[in-house]
């Protein structure tokens, strides 16, 4: 397999070996009573996971698609007053099977988002009066891409349709 920069790595791999039967002296006796060498089988799993983990994280810089994510939505209130609203939206995406982070950190909301950006978060929604008001969300993509103000309902059906894209 090829890295993002080129490099071929070996992951995972099973071997049909006719040498080490042979070597060891290894037989068996067959249904017709007369000896027969064996064929091993060899798989190397170890380590393949492993470095399959970090072509992939190479691969995509850590800013893993929605799907593969660790954490999927972080839910960032404004103020305290917001918090009560963002729990009910991060109940609401934990519960429709997304993975969700809520930061209730007494923070400036430049700062959550930097956080959340650091960590390359797929989507950040921001709460604040206007977003309680409207029972809505806005919403931040990855990469300071704004998507814009929307209800938790529409939320959810762009989380879903991109999931499965």
């Amino acid at each position: 397999m090829r890295d993002a920069i080129g490099r071929q790595w070996q992951l995972g791999t099973v071997q049909v070996d006719y040498v080490l039967p042979e070597r060891f002296g290894l037989e068996y006796t067959g249904a017709d009573g007369r000896a027969h060498r064996p064929v091993m089988i060899h798989r190397a799993p170890f380590g393949s996971l492993e470095r399959f983990i970090g072509v992939l994280t190479e691969h995509f810089a850590g800013a893993f698609p929605l799907w593969l994510a660790p954490v999927q939505v972080a839910v960032l209130p404004i103020a305290d007053r917001h918090h009560e609203y963002a729990r009910g939206v991060a109940q609401e995406l934990e519960a429709a099977g997304f993975r969700v982070e809520a930061n209730f950190d007494n923070e400036k909301v430049g700062a959550k988002i930097a956080v959340a950006e650091n960590q390359k978060i797929p989507y950040m929604l921001v709460i604040g009066d206007k977003e309680v008001e409207a029972g809505a969300v806005a919403v931040r993509a990855r990469g300071r891409r704004d998507v814009g103000v929307m209800p938790r309902g529409d939320l959810l059906q762009m989380l879903r349709d991109e999931s499965v894209a």
